[in-house]
Formats: C-alpha cells, sequence, structure tokens
C-alpha cells in the first residue's frame, strides 16, 4: 500500500464545492497526476494531486478537516 499525503497544512477538502462529486472514491481508480482534493490554506485552494496510479482503498482525512503536512490522505493498492 502507497499513501496520497498532504503537502502542506491545511482544510482538506474532497470535492470541488459543496454537493459537488468527489474527486476520488473507495475502490475508485487514480492516475499519477490526478488531482485527488483540495487543501485551502491562507484564502487560497490548492490542487493535491496523486504520485501513485491503482485503486483508492481507504480516504484517511474526513473533508472540512484540518490535515498537517506530510499526513497520509489517501491509501492507494498501486497497480
Amino acid at each position: 500500500m502507497r499513501f496520497v499525503t498532504a503537502p502542506l497544512t491545511g482544510v482538506w477538502y474532497t470535492a470541488p464545492s459543496p454537493g459537488a462529486r468527489p474527486y476520488v472514491t473507495v475502490a475508485g481508480e487514480v492516475a499519477i497526476g490526478q488531482v485527488v482534493g483540495l487543501i485551502e490554506a491562507m484564502k487560497l485552494f490548492n490542487e493535491i494531486k496523486s504520485d501513485v496510479a491503482g485503486s483508492v482503498t481507504r480516504l484517511l482525512a474526513e473533508t472540512g478537516t484540518l490535515v498537517k503536512r506530510q499526513q497520509p490522505l489517501l491509501e492507494v493498492d498501486p497497480r
């Protein structure tokens, strides 16, 4: 298993806006460079991209919560 981690500290969002479809779901596929979520830091939204390809096995951070730099966000079973 590999993890997609937060590159910075901020508030984690799994979708582009409230009520929108999430970027990734459990059992969904993710590609290298694919946007998996957003982190809001200092009023700016930063796209978080996957550095691993595979199947998402777990979402480790709940949307709207504060995440710290290097905190795991997703668990991915690599291809």
